[in-house]
């Protein structure tokens, strides 16, 4: 029999379904019919296919519309009978990341891209004309892709897609879920981990995914023009497109390494982990394609090479997901999802855009514009093109280092991936990039077809010595000379292409504007490898231990001890020309913020710089994560991160109640054993860490709550703490209450004291005061690490600078795009 479960919102979890199926049946009608329009009703002005393709495109965007709604909802109103709202978020959550917890999930993330790629579409509908037909007939086919993975639906046995709607007693078996009440017992989420509660989370991913939403159209204008045998004609409107993903696309890579730079522990703004890696390997080819497509249109060369990489560059953007989301990355990646057994459906999906693309190719093979002559060696088309095939080898050695989890899958072997994999990324990538920036540099001397190669050599040589007089300018300054020769050779090629494109901007301001565009991405460009080459080569630890303090064998596998300083409370601590100290802290569950005064001084001791930085470590389900703060310099930054502290609670770790904590009885046990001081006004009680003063007695001390009456005593002693040059005060109080003795003692915790006033010695004229002191193994610390980023903001000014370039170009491509 059927148990009928009490409190569960089915409704909307029942519309968010069948909308999900809407979805998919529409993106389906609307590939069907525009297939049918485009090869039944080729010629027609008039065509029922084409108008059916439309419905069904513009109901799968308004259905995806739907799901969006009806999947906010259970996550903004806490259903959390749902799998997907309990798992990921939790009722302490602000809105901002419960908005962002729509795509905390693999569900979501692919109902980000399903939505993208319908805005993408519904927009081609009215803007690609005569194109609209067979391009259209592909971007459906890639709805219909990718509405199937959300589909949640079972087939023959075999459940096809991941539904957001899934209910949480049908996604796990538990006793609990015989209980017809069961949401009785679930009055939370589980949340959103603590590293992702963050603005980028809100910002990164949406952009992310438009870009791999936009791969889709070239791509589709690719297949186009192969399957409609308009060879040449679809490159034109085909290339403005490419120029927009590749900005977004771009765009959403480097705010994911602003994102691990300024908020998460990767020590940096690139780990060359593996998801990182995969994000770039559609970008880089279709950069490279994009080039090539360019020198197509200008001279007709390399016409398969051209369409060979944009037709890859989308092939590889679903590679991409299923590194990410199939779970072969899980022992290898910190960003990887684990698999939610759609493991083969991503795998067929790879497969589907692959064998379009080798199918086209092949069966048109003799039928393309391939020419027989050869590119002359002092033009601007072949070294465009030599510079692409350099950026497929680039692209070629990171997808085949970073697929060794699949190459050890599919060969049943044990690979690993060389030991020292951050050198070897940094060394090869290096020397891909040297030829790259050289090309994008001398490249702009040439002409297409044909060269003056006298004045080419002549220019070329001159700005080649001057971008390596200012190379070992820098190199010495930067001290980029020390590192691998092949990261100075990086160096010479982006300053040479800086210069040489700079000169190129210059010359379009007084009229050639066209030529703005790209002299600006390479400048931009230039400037990115600039900054990522000083920045992580010469970076440099400032927290460096001589103590000889190990941490322990857990610490060591994850952290370099040498390269991480104990910071005890108000304790100072010289770290490289700063003294630092760990002077409070500030909570905000789940955020635990630890306040790092750093100080420089002078030889004479006065201070010339201040600053407080704020890393946090978050706290949830007692599971820690850190994350840094950053002090921005014009030319530097100081980076700072907490790697191991004692200063995070029981009651905020979850590991204790907090009437427990805060017991009474066991006060004393957190301090070393007390030590009583009979003192007068004006003396001083000396201690560990400083010196406390008696300044004074306070003959009408009053304490919270306590009524005295006129034959009541109460006495409060003014004491002044100094503590490791920090000065505190506290008042403990005496009280003699209906005949009985009671003491009232005072904490001061950023000195580690707690202060007694045990005692009036009327003879003496005395009192006597008690000093409890944490002991050392106590006391509040912060373990931190702090790194110097030299010209980092040659890294961020270069992407903006490139961004804006690519927008450019997009913008003299559409005005000079031809009604096709």
């Amino acid at each position: 029999m059927d148990i009928q479960f009490k409190g569960e919102h089915l409704l909307p979890g029942q519309i968010g379904q069948f909308f999900i199926v809407l979805s998919f049946g529409a993106a389906l009608l609307s590939f069907i019919s525009y297939y049918f329009a485009t090869t039944d009703d080729a010629g027609k002005q008039n065509s029922l296919w084409q108008k059916l393709g439309r419905a069904g495109f513009l109901v799968n965007l308004a259905s995806i519309i739907g799901i969006g709604v009806c999947l906010f909802t259970l996550i903004y109103k806490h259903y959390f009978e749902y799998h997907y709202a309990w798992a990921y978020t939790s009722r302490s959550l602000p809105i901002y990341y419960i908005l962002s917890a729509f795509w905390n999930g693999q569900e979501g993330g692919f109902l980000l891209w399903l939505f993208w790629q319908a805005v993408l579409g519904t927009f081609l509908i009215f803007r690609s004309k005569s194109w609209e037909r067979p391009v259209m007939t592909v971007v459906a086919m890639s709805q219909v892709v990718l509405a199937a993975m959300v589909l949640g639906v079972e087939v023959f046995g075999q459940r096809i897609g991941s539904s957001p709607f899934l209910l949480l007693r049908q996604s796990m078996e538990a006793p609990i879920f015989s209980n017809p009440n069961y949401l009785e017992f679930i009055k939370d989420g589980q949340g959103m981990v603590p590293s992702l509660q963050n603005y980028w989370m809100i910002i990164h991913p949406p952009t992310l995914f438009l870009g791999f939403a936009s791969m889709v159209v070239p791509f589709a204008y690719a297949v186009a023009g192969l399957w409609q045998k308009k060879y040449k004609e679809w490159v034109a409107p085909a290339i403005p497109y490419a120029l927009f993903a590749c900005m977004i696309l771009g765009t959403g890579v480097v705010m994911g390494s602003f994102w691990a730079y300024e908020s998460l522990n990767f020590g940096g703004f690139w780990a060359w982990d593996p998801v990182e890696n995969a994000s770039i390997f559609p970008w880089i080819v279709l950069v490279a394609g994009l080039h090539v497509l360019i020198v197509f249109k200008n001279t007709g060369h390399s016409y398969f090479t051209a369409t060979f990489l944009v037709l890859l560059s989308n092939v590889l953007t679903w590679y991409s997901s299923f590194l990410n989301r199939s779970g072969i990355l899980g022992d290898t990646s910190v960003h990887s999802f684990t698999d939610l057994g759609m493991f083969w459906q991503l795998v067929i999906s790879i497969f589907i855009f692959l064998g379009i693309t080798i199918w086209l190719l092949v069966s048109r093979w003799k039928e393309l514009p391939i020419t027989k002559k050869d590119e002359d060696t002092y033009s601007r088309e072949f070294w465009m093109f030599v510079g692409a095939v350099f950026m497929g080898l680039s692209c070629f050695h990171l997808l085949v280092v970073t697929s060794v989890p699949v190459w050890n899958a599919i060969f049943h072997t044990k690979m690993a991936p060389p030991s020292d994999i951050i050198k070897h990324y940094n060394v090869i990538q290096s020397s891909f990039v040297f030829v790259i920036v050289l090309v994008t540099g001398f490249s702009q001397f040439l002409k297409y077809k044909k060269t003056d190669v006298t004045k080419f050599f002549v220019i070329t040589a001159s700005y080649l010595l001057i971008a390596a007089a200012l190379t070992a300018l820098i190199a010495y300054t930067s001290g980029v000379y020390k590192l691998n020769f092949v990261f100075v050779l990086a160096m010479w090629g982006s300053v040479y292409s800086v210069l040489v494109n700079g000169k190129v901007l210059a010359y379009a301001f007084k009229g050639k504007f066209k030529l703005a565009g790209s002299a600006v991405a390479h400048i931009g460009f230039g400037l990115l490898m600039i900054g990522a080459l000083i920045s992580a080569g010469t970076s440099k630890v400032i927290s460096i231990n001589n103590t000889g303090e190990a941490y322990n064998a857990e610490f060591a596998k994850e952290e370099n001890p040498r390269e991480n300083v104990t910071v005890y409370r108000n304790q100072p601590t010289k770290l490289g020309d700063y003294t630092v100290t760990y002077i409070g802290d500030s909570i905000s569950s789940p955020n635990h913020w630890f306040k790092i005064n750093y100080k420089k001084m002078d030889a004479s001791g006065k201070i010339t710089e201040e600053f407080t930085l704020k890393p946090k470590v978050q706290v949830s389900k007692g599971t820690m994560s850190a994350s840094p703060d950053t002090r921005h310099y014009l030319f530097s930054d100081i980076y700072t991160h907490i790697t191991l502290t004692n200063a995070i609670t029981p009651t905020e770790a979850g590991t204790e109640s907090a009437e427990a904590a805060h017991d009474a009885d066991n006060d004393d046990k957190n301090y070393d054993a007390p030590v009583s001081h009979e003192v007068k006004t004006g003396d001083t009680i000396r201690y560990r860490d400083g010196y406390i003063v008696l300044t004074g007695l306070n003959k009408e001390a009053k304490v919270q709550n306590i009524p005295l009456s006129d034959s009541d005593v109460a006495i409060g002693a003014h004491l002044e703490i100094v503590s490791n040059g920090n000065k505190y005060s506290a008042t403990p109080v005496y009280m003699i209450k209906n005949g009985n003795v009671f003491d009232f003692a005072r904490k001061v915790d950023d000195a580690g004291l707690k202060l007694r006033f045990s005692k009036v010695i009327p003879e003496h004229k005395t009192v006597e005061i008690v000093v409890y002191q944490q002991p050392e193994s106590k006391k509040k610390f912060v373990v931190m690490k702090a790194i110097q980023f030299p010209f980092i903001n040659f890294f961020w000014a270069g992407t903006i600078i490139m961004v804006i370039g690519f927008f450019m170009s997009i913008l003299r491509r559409k005005s000079e795009l031809k009604t096709v």
